[in-house]
């Protein structure tokens, strides 16, 4: 199955943050059980400072802050939004 887009949104803001997240249905397989493939980050360009979530094979759904990384449960795509702007504000300390 060819990648179908669900979601994107691009911008920078305050003059120091760039923002991307995107969503693509790919369709259950090995490689991507839950049929999503997504990218969500957000990198404040005066500090270098980043919050990422992606599930690229073979990691699966997992979580950036800086260097740390963790594994993260996904639910579903809205769910998926909150959380990353949960993570930006508890990291970042910006709300988006």
């Amino acid at each position: 199955m060819k990648a179908v887009l669900i979601y994107h949104q691009k911008e920078r803001f305050q003059d120091r943050f760039v923002m991307e997240m995107t969503i693509h249905d790919v369709g259950r397989s090995d490689r991507y059980p839950d049929g999503i493939k997504y990218g969500l980050l957000l990198l404040d360009l005066k500090t270098g400072s980043r919050v990422l979530m992606d599930n690229h094979h073979p990691k699966g759904h997992h979580v950036h802050l800086d260097e740390e990384e963790f594994p993260y449960e996904y639910k579903n795509d809205d769910q998926l939004i909150e959380d990353f702007k949960s993570f930006v504000l508890d990291h970042i300390g910006v709300a988006i």
